[in-house]
């Protein structure tokens, strides 16, 4: 029976070179690419049925960041599939990013260099905006637009007798320091996106303490620093012709630049690998590259409390019942617009 694989921001970066190693890695598997732009989505389908010609390949409109949109692309799947084998949450932003320039050159002469490269600790920050539904968008797409989809998609992940794989795409980025329980949509802070990946680390060890008796397991992983269309969009082209030929001397002596997003989705490709019952829910899947150029994965243990963890997903769930409702309202308004 072929496999039900779905990837969240497939038409580029990571979770298109994803795609590409899984159709070579198991050509049989029914892939769809949930993406929010479709005619890039069409572009990355083409792509890959030309090295692949035979392969499966679906498309899914979905916009993790619009309620309507998970709620939608939801239903369709479950018209679609009767069971989902692998759901990864690869969708992400990071808008309006700004470096500090200054705290960026010092960093980039210093014995930093290497850790400010991986984690952009003190270096980046974002400007984050609300969204139509009344959530910060970050927050939105990266972490609760997937839990609603996850909690949508429920009865084709935790089918009986039946393990399903759900793998979260963070980064070394996530830190703790960066999210308060307080203010978990980020509103008040200047990193929503360490946060956010913080907060589905911990959302990805909540759901397996929640799941796993039902068949749904969740892993994390770290891709390490890959160039993608989001890691150049922070600094101006002109940065990245000067910087380049530095990361890959830097490579050498590190093993977090992979750098391509081939690379990036080595921890991705491996867990799509490996029996789930065999991972370690509090282990992050670092992919790593050498010097070399060899790529593999390793995996480390997160800094995350099981409490912390535990708090997230109830108002997590709280707030999924709260926007439901609010989507309910707007839905019976437009039905009473229709009808005058």
């Amino acid at each position: 029976m072929e496999k039900v694989v779905i990837v969240t921001g497939a038409n580029s970066g990571i979770g298109l070179a994803l795609c590409e190693r899984l159709l070579t890695e198991d050509s049989q598997i029914r892939l769809c690419l949930a993406c929010r732009n479709m005619q890039r989505a069409e572009a990355a389908r083409s792509a890959l049925l030309t090295s692949h010609t035979d392969a499966h390949i679906d498309l899914l409109h979905l916009d993790v960041g619009s309620v309507q949109s998970v709620l939608t692309a939801a239903q369709e799947v479950k018209a679609r599939y009767n069971r989902i084998d692998f759901l990864y949450l690869n969708a992400g932003i990071m808008p309006n990013a700004q470096v500090n320039i200054k705290a960026f050159f010092k960093g980039l002469f210093s014995r930093n260099v290497i850790n400010m490269f991986a984690t952009a600790e003190g270096l980046l920050t974002q400007q984050d905006a609300l969204n139509s539904d009344g959530l910060q968008e970050v927050f939105a797409t990266n972490l609760f637009g997937h839990f609603l989809l996850i909690r949508e998609l429920e009865p084709l992940l935790c089918e009986t007798g039946h393990t399903s794989k759900v793998v979260w795409t963070s980064s070394s980025n996530a830190r703790r320091s960066a999210f308060n329980m307080e203010d978990m949509q980020h509103r008040n802070g200047t990193e929503p996106y360490s946060s956010s990946k913080y907060a589905s680390d911990m959302l990805s060890l909540a759901l397996n303490r929640h799941k796993n008796s039902q068949g749904l397991f969740s892993s994390v992983v770290c891709p390490g620093l890959v160039m993608t269309n989001l890691t150049y969009g922070i600094l101006p082209s002109c940065f990245w012709t000067f910087i380049m030929p530095i990361m890959w001397l830097i490579r050498i002596f590190t093993n977090t630049f992979t750098l391509t997003a081939y690379n990036g989705a080595e921890a991705l490709h491996w867990l799509f690998l490996q029996r789930p019952e065999s991972l370690d829910p509090r282990s992050k899947y670092h992919s790593l590259t050498s010097g070399l150029g060899t790529s593999y994965t390793q995996p480390r243990q997160m800094d995350i409390d099981d409490g912390m963890s535990e708090v997230l997903y109830s108002q997590l769930l709280e707030l999924e019942i709260a926007i439901r409702r609010k989507q309910s309202e707007k839905d019976a308004d437009k039905e009473a617009g229709a009808l005058l």
